[in-house]
């Protein structure tokens, strides 16, 4: 080992090199012999060893490298590197001692991973002990205690020779009663790049910073003017609350040079929490929100914070592009939902932050692409596809620069997979952050020392950071920005550097795609329900007076039900759904016929009233109402067998239409009522019922026999006046010849008023049948709501 770190070009001199190989023989030699007189193992035996040596490994005590600082030293600098050792045994450790030992350079990318994966491997090779005053010594390691160590030691104690990355290990080395002799029982490995002075070309890195969060919105609004929101829960105002997860990817993200990656709906979410809004408790009830300052203050920070950065704004929602292309292209309708989400990126990003976003990036999750996701990625517009090389994969003995054409105008940003993924995980244990962030730094090195030529290199992350991992972010790229290997750049000019002629332009096959990533995606029943509820609101929408109020809601919500956050929450993402399409039922039926019970027509003419209810806010316009007649050859509609009339109710209120009808012989009828939109498609549910037709009323009867008394009263009088004259013919026989015509004259005179009364009252009683009089209880033709319940049993309805 030391040969090899001489042979890399360490400062060791002549003469110690030779003590340390000489040494190392003398040291190897008893060994070689003992393991040459030793049997073959059997099987069996092999099996035990393997056991005992992964027992071995593992080590009884536990080094956890809380500390390294700086974490990229140059010349003249003191490295500090702090933790704690930890006695997991059940035996005292006497005699310990804390050792750092710096191994050779790793030469490759694929080196620095290895040693990652065995960083506590008692196994694996440690280096050289630095020795000397730079050891931290403890008379005992008690069973289960923590104890601390600090060790400060100037760079040039560690031999460090060329540009590159070293190993740096932490070693605890002690005895037990069972072991009495010096031994490393425990080791920490990490990275300590080295590059003491600038290089003559410096990588170009672009670091993407996400601000991304799940759905946390409701289709549903407020009746007021303003529309007050309703939240699913308050989980947004704890992660903008100080401390929370976005609220620290604000304030770590200012000041550092890097591309914000913004979710629109983020935005416009904190955004209306910065007024009246109202959140919706486990039990359905909604209660105000009270965040109203802590939006505005995350606003503002923000605000603040991308003031001069790159903003690249995801289309709205963050569809799951991978699951559209798989799933979604079979649902008609679903590329559209894409589209709508990247138009109205834009004009949220600039409202709420005042800067003008770039939205030519779509960014599949994990990076990962086969050619039916970048087809749909481009869909809606944009020709870069932030991808990642353990998707895009090169043959190369270097890492390329990241932009890569693809074909037909497209531009794949291909993300660095190790950097990208070296912040996953667990980072809550400082040892764990502090490995993450040497790791990084390795990386990038490295990665820079591959080649004399400068290239571009993406580094994007996973999309919704913890708080701990947000933070070992901020520390190493604030490590990488001092460091002298690295220059920032921004996600456009990235996209447009020249590519490497060598790099992989071919999009990988759709069997290459993740299987583990393919299982997570929106199934085809979330798309169907999407479109569902699409058809829905389209035909809902057309009455309406005031469209926006309904349509910009639910646009927004359906793009939600899309989002790549639904991944791995399945049962939240069905609820959300079925939510969504259940509130879209509710205003539907707000705009609905009153049921009707049998109605009764008197005689062969009357008018039919149905009632239309508004239960909305606004006006429902653009709508028809048809009556039909089940059997017009009993009961006609208006002269046929149906009738339409238009309909528009204002808000809250209710409608009366009223259908003329005849009736060509008795008995019952079924009637049908149904609102239909103005392009013939039915609306709500229809309304049935049965009108019984009798043909001769009692008023009709009333009037007919007062026809018929003054017909028989005029014939009495007739005949009383006929024998009076006949009297006075007996007595006055002188004048009988001129009298016989006398009485024929005297009757007719008498009988003419008689014959003008009756002709009157076959008039009034022909004009009471015309003018059909409306029941009382029927309703004006604009009122204010009423109950749906329907109408008394029997309603009657007079000619």
């Amino acid at each position: 080992m030391a040969e090899a770190a001489d042979f890399q070009g360490t400062s060791a001199s002549p003469a110690r090199r030779w003590l340390r190989r000489t040494g190392a023989l003398l040291t190897g030699a008893p060994l070689l012999a003992g393991l040459l007189q030793l049997p073959a193992a059997t099987p069996a035996d092999a099996a035990g060893q393997e056991s005992l040596q992964a027992a071995a490994a593992k080590g009884s005590v536990s080094v956890a490298v809380d500390s390294l600082t700086p974490s990229a030293p140059s010349d003249g600098d003191t490295i500090t590197v702090s933790g704690t050792v930890t006695n997991n045994g059940k035996q005292t450790v006497t005699g310990a001692h804390v050792d750092l030992q710096v191994g050779p350079p790793l030469e490759t990318r694929s080196s620095i991973d290895t040693l990652a994966k065995k960083s506590a491997d008692l196994q694996g090779p440690s280096g050289e002990k630095v020795g000397g005053k730079y050891t931290e010594k403890y008379s005992a390691l008690t069973p289960g205690v923590a104890e601390p160590f600090s060790i400060s030691v100037p760079a040039d104690k560690l031999d460090l020779g060329r540009d590159g990355v070293y190993q740096l290990a932490v070693s605890l080395s002690g005895e037990t009663s069972a072991q009495p002799w010096d031994q490393v029982l425990g080791v920490q490995r990490t990275f300590l790049p080295w590059q003491p002075e600038e290089p003559g070309t410096k990588t170009k890195t672009t670091f993407l910073w996400p601000l991304v969060s799940s759905a946390h919105m409701a289709a549903e609004t407020g009746s007021n003017e303003q529309q007050t929101p309703v939240f699913r829960d308050d989980e947004l105002a704890e992660e903008i609350a100080p401390g929370g997860r976005l609220d620290q990817m604000v304030s770590l993200g200012k000041g550092l040079d890097v591309t914000w990656v913004v979710d629109p709906d983020l935005l416009a979410s904190v955004d209306a929490m910065t007024r009246s809004y109202q959140v919706r408790g486990a039990d359905g009830s909604t209660t105000p929100g009270r965040n109203q300052e802590v939006a505005k203050h995350w606003l503002a920070e923000l605000q603040q914070a991308v003031t001069g950065e790159e903003v690249a704004a995801l289309p709205f929602g963050d569809p799951d592009l991978a699951s559209l292309a798989h799933t979604g292209t079979n649902v008609t309708g679903s590329l559209g939902h894409l589209k709508e989400a990247t138009d109205v990126a834009d004009e949220t990003v600039d409202t709420i932050l005042h800067v003008k976003p770039s939205t030519d990036f779509v960014w599949p999750m994990d990076g990962a692409v086969d050619p039916s996701i970048v087809k749909v990625a481009t869909s809606a517009g944009a020709d870069k596809v932030i991808t990642r090389s353990d998707s895009l994969q090169d043959n190369l003995s270097y890492t390329p620069s990241a932009a890569r054409p693809i074909g037909g105008g497209t531009t794949a940003v291909v993300a660095d997979a190790r950097m990208s993924t070296a912040f996953q995980g667990d980072l809550t244990r400082a040892s764990a952050s502090t490995l993450a962030v040497q790791r990084f730094l390795a990386q990038s090195l490295t990665l820079g020392l591959q080649t004399g030529k400068q290239r571009s290199v993406v580094v994007a992350p996973q999309r919704m950071p913890s708080v701990s991992q947000a933070q070992a972010m901020a520390e190493a790229l604030g490590a990488l920005q001092d460091g002298g290997w690295s220059e920032s750049q921004d996600l456009t000019a990235a996209a447009k550097a020249k590519p490497d002629p060598s790099a992989n332009t071919r999009v990988p096959s759709a069997s290459a795609y993740p299987s583990a990533l393919r299982k997570k995606e929106l199934p085809r029943a979330a798309f169907e329900q999407i479109a569902r509820t699409q058809g829905k609101l389209d035909k809902f929408k057309v009455i309406l007076t005031r469209q926006s109020r309904v349509v910009t809601p639910f646009g927004r919500a359906m793009n939600r039900e899309m989002s790549t956050s639904w991944r791995g929450r399945g049962v939240a993402a069905v609820g959300y759904r079925d939510g969504i399409e259940s509130y879209l039922n509710g205003l539907i039926d707000g705009v609905k016929l009153i049921q009707k019970s049998e109605t009764k027509l008197s005689g062969r003419s009357a008018m039919i009233p149905v009632t239309v209810q508004n239960n909305l806010v606004q006006g429902v316009e653009h709508l028809e109402l048809r009556l039909t007649s089940k059997n017009p050859t009993r009961l006609k509609i208006g002269g046929d067998a149906y009738e339409e009339q238009r309909v528009a109710v204002n808000g809250g209120h209710a409608q009366s239409v009223k259908f003329t009808t005849s009736a060509n012989a008795n008995g019952r009828a079924e009637v049908v009522a149904q609102l239909y939109t103005e392009d013939g498609q039915k609306y709500g549910a229809p309304v049935t019922f049965d009108v019984k037709v009798t043909e001769v009323t009692p008023t009709v009867m009333l009037v007919i026999g007062g026809g018929v008394l003054l017909l028989v009263l005029a014939g009495f009088r007739m005949y009383t006046h006929r024998k009076r004259a006949a009297a006075r013919e007996a007595e006055d026989g002188s004048a009988e010849a001129d009298e016989s015509d006398g009485p024929q004259n005297q009757a007719d005179t008498p009988q003419n008023p008689e014959s003008s009364d009756a002709r009157l009252t076959e008039e009034s009683a022909a004009g009471s049948r015309a003018d059909a009089p409306e029941q009382p209880s029927d309703p004006a033709p604009d009122t204010a709501a009423e109950s749906a319940d329907p109408s008394g049993t029997g309603e009657r309805v007079d000619r």
